[in-house]
């Protein structure tokens, strides 16, 4: 058995999510204790036990500490299960996060699955439905992995009530990822969702995006939302080159201006250009999983905390050693310099 001490590094649900899926794929037991230590509501939200819920119905796992409020939870599982599966988060979870659980397990299934997850598609602290489709699973397919994924309704935080669908197949022709170069810009887009809102909100953060990154008009979209379970909103930049597309997101809440929403978008793409580097820092933590089981390399503009963190969790279940040099200024090389499982 795996103990992980939770509150270690960033000390956030990743630590919990990482776990879960390597459990699974290497078939070692584990038990967590401090589980979100570091957070002002400590222990197992419902975002995260939906996770906890989902990897245990994907592999069997005899599991313990799954509650509300639990900061300790062990967990051993069986071999991982093809099937189709439906999770409710029952709050604005984010779905995203939950899918990305349960996405490394079923790759290793022997035939495919089907998962529909309901929650939040587009709240704070996690990735975006656009995030998913245009920037996670286009790098994961440079590494054989065939996932589709599809928005049925957006939910925003707090109402919730979105829902996504991903279709899973077996990871058969696994590839070594090379992504260091991001290649020629091709465009640049912004899009705002507004959800049972007025629309000035929108042109507000429209009008910020195309002064502060100097983008056109035909650059731009906003988009309402009228069937959404309450209100929302979430600017999306995505910047389109030959080899990869960076998407960034910022939603809107009650303590932020319409233009401070825009200012921290406009702010990390910014970031992203002036670097050189191939992906940006929240993708560069995510892809650290299939990485280390299939090798491969990276560039990346920063190395955030939550990179840091996951990189040794990771660590704890496979015999891998990430090697990470700065090449530049603002641009660093990730590379698995050594794996054996």
């Amino acid at each position: 058995m795996i103990k992980i001490d939770a509150s270690q590094g960033e000390g956030g649900g990743q630590i919990l999510r990482t776990a879960l899926a390597l459990s699974i794929i290497t078939q070692q037991a584990i038990q967590l204790t401090n589980i979100r230590a570091k957070r002002s509501k400590p222990g197992l939200m419902r975002q995260h036990l939906t996770c906890v819920k989902a990897a245990q119905a994907i592999s069997e796992a005899e599991v313990t500490g799954d509650s509300l409020g639990s900061c300790e939870l062990s967990f051993s599982p069986k071999t991982v299960k093809a099937g189709d599966y439906q999770f409710a988060i029952g709050t604005a979870g984010s779905c995203a996060l939950v899918f990305q659980t349960v996405l490394w397990p079923l790759l290793f299934a022997d035939q495919p699955s089907s998962v529909v997850i309901e929650g939040g598609t587009h709240v704070p602290m996690s990735p975006s439905f656009e995030f998913l489709e245009y920037s996670f699973l286009p790098a994961l397919r440079r590494m054989g992995v065939e996932t589709q994924i599809e928005l049925v309704k957006h939910g925003f935080f707090p109402g919730g009530g979105g829902k996504i669908k991903a279709l899973i197949q077996p990871w058969k022709n696994k590839k070594a990822l090379d992504l260091c170069q991001r290649g020629e810009r091709i465009s640049q887009h912004a899009l705002c969702l507004f959800a049972n809102l007025e629309q000035s909100i929108a042109d507000t953060q429209l009008a910020e995006v195309k002064r502060y990154l100097n983008w056109s008009d035909a650059d731009v979209v906003h988009h309402g939302l009228r069937n959404s379970h309450g209100i929302g909103n979430a600017l999306i930049l995505g910047v389109q080159s030959s080899e990869h597309t960076e998407i960034v997101t910022s939603y809107g809440d009650k303590s932020r201006s319409s233009g401070q929403v825009a200012q921290v978008a406009c702010d990390e793409m910014k970031q992203y250009l002036k670097s050189r580097a191939a992906i940006g820092e929240h993708l560069a933590d995510q892809l650290l999983i299939p990485l280390a089981l299939v090798g491969g390399r990276f560039t990346c503009n920063y190395l955030s905390s939550h990179f840091k963190t996951n990189r040794e969790i990771i660590q704890r279940f496979l015999n891998v050693a990430f090697d990470t040099s700065e090449t530049e200024e603002n641009c660093f090389e990730i590379a698995v310099q050594h794996r054996q499982t």
